[in-house]
């Protein structure tokens, strides 16, 4: 078994198409307005972290924009050290009900995470 298999599971790989064919499965849209929905719903996201907007999504987690600072680096190869440019990277933290979720528990009925 790969380690790519391993980490995802079935090891397939969800593409905008396969959003937009489970919106229009699951909604009832035509698959135009389902694909536009889709890109309208990715554009609004992408939209908000560009302008360093967090956007949390309850029960599924939070996309946030962090800055780092310029650092040396060193090049693996040759051992040579180089500056890093600051840069802004998106990181996203899965909310404890999608950790659970992925780990095979199901939350609570009521939305509440379980404690054991």
């Amino acid at each position: 078994m790969s380690w790519g298999k391993a980490m995802t599971g079935t090891g397939k790989t969800v593409t905008r198409v396969d959003l937009c064919e489970a919106v229009y499965q699951k909604v009832g849209l035509s698959r135009t307005e389902s694909s536009a929905f889709v890109e309208l719903v990715l554009k609004e996201i992408t939209d908000c972290l560009e302008k360093g907007e967090t956007v949390k999504l309850s029960s599924f987690g939070s996309f946030m924009v962090r800055k780092k600072g310029q650092r040396i680096g060193r090049n693996p190869k040759t051992g040579t050290e180089v500056p890093i440019s600051p840069r802004r990277v998106m990181v996203f933290k899965p909310s404890a009900i999608l950790k659970q979720r992925i780990n095979g528990h199901q939350a609570a009925s009521n939305g509440a995470e379980k404690t054991e």
